[in-house]
């Protein structure tokens, strides 16, 4: 019986690879609508890997903040975005330019200013703008053919610094702004005209199912932004996203009503949206009534995989509070979840029925050291993960934060924390960082690499079995992906807070990474590490081959 099940779980790997492993392209965000940010590629492998060298690379000039995208590859040609949504088109085997769509550069200094990728699809490269418009650029000449915005960014201080991930015949595009107060939103665009095709607001209003979670108005700035990009199931067609924190952050007395089913819904949440109509087909809220700025804004890595002898549909989904949550994809149902970082006193456990134990929440006036702090277990680098191995590889941080709790007047559009905090390390050791390697079901950890400072670098990994990431002093480097052993390394010159990706033309393997450092977290990290400051910025593509003579 066991081999016939060993058997059935190998089948649907394969056959669930077809959707989530890219090929000669990395057409989305994730990789692929199912976010795995995995390569089918082996031409670079565990055995040549050492070859590795640089074949191009690219400066876009747009150095503030560092280079956070996602590079897009389709056909021969690279698509990058940078941190003030500027788009360039590439192509893929030589970097030369083909095209440049300038965006308007801010009047003002920039505060947060940032950019991680963009989408393409129905002849279009849609960017998302720091002034919260929507741009589609056609494809082939990098001509602007609508904008739209998506809400006056000067009433609820919003931005769009996550990739817009094209589904069908629809852009879909979240919205940053998590910690102010306003009302979150997930907006679909018809991809051909930009107008709008559906929104989904992720606090109810009034009248609506779930508003009595909220107490009184405060719905109203409740927060719940969808920050980064979601993921897409076609044969479901249903739309995963990621929502984020309550407003205030820290204090909720303002907003906690106590009744109903969660709290604040439905922040801190993952909703499954139709993705025609944006209806709500189900949620799950990994954190009620969130006092620790525990955004469930991440990805969701979609995979088919056995559980207790049945084949299920799953979604595995990590937040800021350094937990990974299982959940079925057709329902929510709550399947398992299981830490990712050695420091959470935040619960002393998760139930089988995911109810969170033992809650320690910052005290009004009072500095309480919880771990894991605000830029979390996790930041919004993303992990990736291997049908080859059944591992997923997940970038994690051991920081905590001295938080306090204080009751805030909330002003629409305007930073709306409720409290104060401040990086700390450990109470019984330093700080630093694990890139590790996790069954996705399971939560077995079958290896870890420690790092002294912070991985802020999403993960790449591919059937070559090895796994892509850098760090912030510079180096981009490949390791094993069954043992974790370091095979190759390379100083790109500049700190790495991007996504690479793998890609091939004409029969020739490439690794693209995005370089320089940069970002609020990034920024963040100098109060615990003061050599942190010489993290150095920056904004290069550099892209990796196995010379010419090796195939």
């Amino acid at each position: 019986m066991k081999t016939l099940l060993w058997a059935l779980t190998l089948a649907a790997l394969a056959a669930n690879a077809q959707d989530g492993a890219t090929q000669a392209d990395w057409p989305f965000y994730g990789g692929t609508h199912f976010a795995w940010r995995y390569s089918a590629l082996d031409q670079i492998n565990t055995a040549n890997v050492k070859k590795l060298a640089p074949a191009w690379a690219f400066q876009t000039g747009d150095y503030e903040g560092g280079l956070q995208s996602t590079p897009i590859v389709i056909e021969g040609v690279l698509y990058l975005s940078t941190t003030h949504s500027q788009v360039f088109a590439l192509a893929a085997s030589t970097g030369k330019l083909l095209w440049q769509y300038k965006y308007p550069m801010p009047r003002s200094p920039g505060g947060n200013i940032q950019n991680r990728g963009l989408a393409v699809g129905a002849g279009k490269v849609f960017v998302g703008t720091y002034d919260d418009y929507v741009v589609a650029i056609d494809q082939k000449t990098g001509a602007e053919s609508w904008k739209t915005a998506m809400s006056d960014a000067r009433q609820c201080g919003c931005s769009i610094t996550g990739a817009p991930l094209f589904v069908k015949d629809k852009v879909i595009v979240g919205v940053a702004g998590g910690d102010g107060a306003f009302r979150g939103f997930l907006t679909a665009l018809d991809a051909k005209t930009g107008r709008v095709a559906w929104r989904f607001y992720t606090i109810p209003a009034a009248g609506e199912k779930g508003v009595e979670t909220w107490k009184g108005d405060s719905w109203k700035y409740g927060g719940g932004a969808t920050w980064m990009t979601g993921s897409f199931d076609p044969q479901l067609n249903l739309v995963y996203w990621g929502t984020g924190n309550a407003a205030s952050d820290l204090y909720s007395g303002d907003r906690y009503s106590g009744q109903g089913e969660g709290a604040n819904l439905y922040t801190s949440s993952v909703v499954a949206l139709d993705a025609d109509t944006g209806t709500l087909k189900w949620y799950y809220q990994e954190i009620p009534k969130d006092v620790w700025d525990y955004d469930s804004a991440y990805e969701c890595v979609l995979i088919d995989r056995e559980v207790r002898g049945e084949m299920r549909k799953l979604l595995v989904h990590i937040n800021k509070s350094g937990y990974a949550f299982v959940l079925d994809r057709t329902n929510g149902q709550f399947i398992g979840a299981y830490p990712i970082v050695d420091y959470h006193n935040w619960t002393t456990g998760i139930t089988e029925d995911g109810k969170i134990l033992g809650r320690l929440e910052p005290v009004e006036n009072k500095t309480t050291l919880i771990c894991p702090g605000p830029d979390g277990g996790k930041s919004w680098n993303q992990v990736a993960y291997s049908p080859k191995t059944g591992f997923m590889y997940t970038p994690s941080l051991e920081i905590c934060s001295e938080s306090m709790a204080r009751e805030q007047q909330p002003v629409e559009g305007r930073g709306f924390i409720g409290g104060t905090w401040n990086h700390r390390a450990p109470a019984d050791g330093p700080a630093y960082s694990h890139l590790d390697a996790y069954d996705a079901v399971s939560g077995k950890r079958v290896w870890s690499m420690r790092y002294q400072y912070v991985l802020l670098a999403s993960i790449l990994s591919t059937a070559g079995d090895l796994v892509f990431t850098g760090d912030p002093e510079g180096n981009f480097f490949a390791l094993d992906a069954r043992t974790g052993a370091k095979l190759w390394n390379f100083q790109t010159g500049g700190g790495h807070r991007g996504s690479a990706v793998a890609y091939g033309v004409n029969g020739r393997e490439y690794i693209a990474t995005p370089t320089g450092w940069g970002s609020i977290a990034g920024r963040a990290m100098v109060s615990i590490w003061p050599e942190a400051a010489m993290f150095r910025p920056g904004s290069t593509l550099m892209v990796f081959a196995l010379p010419e003579d090796f195939r």
